[in-house]
């Protein structure tokens, strides 16, 4: 039944966030146990004349794996795609290399059917594409970026020569981006960032979800080097600790969530979206114009962010000022 109600969603994601035309190629990268969401887009497609392609692969092992060589390869030659899937392939260079040669990317991480009926997926993107752009743009190349919140994070970093990253679930060729989370990002320098990370919504990874208790990051020249914590904590930190990689511990993402419709429920294109809300990534940033390829690439997310970049304040408590 949910296969019905899921049209509009579909349509949306056809018509609005990726305009497909008529007569393009377009391709889902999907699993097994997201093929009801990948039929409903490709009927869609198919409904409006264009050619929709759905491969299923084999789930990932972890997020940022890369997917098959030959889906990589479809990708680059598509004229748009799709990810549905549990494990993100967002950060990886299949994705960075298909919006290279011009595709137009979108990804649809940990997505469910009622993702695609209610919740973010009902913002009304056209109006959050300008707030979302002027974040971005207030961001990028900031000599000094100050991240507070009231649950404790304080953390300065420098975005010196990066570029701002502006996701409003709407794609031109060349571009990707998340739904529905709407956010404005930008990576930071490496090697810059300093501080203490408290997380008190969400990590939505590894079974982590919504937090029952913060999770504090201490952060140094860069890089992760103390977590602690409850339970939740520690299921991180082992996380990360079995990935044997020291790039897992980069911060490689401040990201601002500007989406009103979406809010706390363990799915990280969700979470990450609720409005006000700021979120820390780490590991991977090569997507996000960093440098840095890690085993992974995880978010943890405070609520009621305040933003100061070069001493002008973008968001004070979770409240847009620019």
């Amino acid at each position: 039944m949910n296969n019905f109600y899921m049209s509009k969603g579909a349509s949306k994601v056809i018509n609005t966030c990726i305009k497909l035309q008529e007569g393009e190629q377009f391709l889902i990268v999907t699993e097994l146990s997201r093929l009801s969401i990948a039929e409903a887009l490709a009927t869609e497609a198919a409904r409006i004349g264009a050619e929709p392609t759905i491969c299923i692969m084999k789930g990932r092992t972890r997020d940022g794996e890369e997917p098959p060589k030959n889906i990589a390869a479809a990708m680059k030659a598509s004229d748009a795609f799709v990810s549905v899937v549990g494990r993100s392939i967002t950060h990886t260079h299949a994705v960075k290399e298909a919006i290279a040669a011009g595709s137009r990317g979108l990804v649809l991480t940990h997505f469910t059917e009622e993702m695609m009926i209610h919740g973010g997926i009902e913002g009304n993107f056209e109006e959050l594409k300008p707030i979302c752009i002027r974040m971005a743009q207030a961001m990028a190349g900031s000599e000094k970026i100050v991240l507070t919140s009231p649950s404790g994070t304080h953390l300065e970093y420098s975005a010196k020569g990066r570029r701002g990253n502006h996701l409003y679930c709407m794609v031109e060729k060349g571009e990707f981006s998340t739904l529905p989370t709407v956010e404005a990002n930008v990576s930071p320098l490496e090697g810059t960032a300093n501080g203490v990370i408290v997380a008190d919504g969400s990590i939505p990874y590894i079974g982590i979800g919504v937090l029952e208790e913060p999770v504090t990051l201490k952060v140094e020249n860069g890089r992760i080097v103390e977590i602690t914590g409850g339970r939740q904590a520690q299921m991180l930190a082992d996380d990360l600790k079995a990935k044997n990689d020291p790039n897992v511990y980069n911060i490689a993402e401040h990201g601002v969530g500007l989406n009103p419709k979406c809010s706390f429920c363990g799915f990280m294109l969700e979470d990450e979206g609720v409005f006000g809300s700021c979120h820390i990534g780490i590991g991977t940033s090569i997507t996000l114009g960093g440098t840095v390829k890690a085993a992974c690439h995880y978010d943890v997310i405070m609520k009621n962010g305040t933003i100061v970049a070069d001493g002008k304040t973008l968001m004070e408590n979770g409240v847009v000022k620019i």
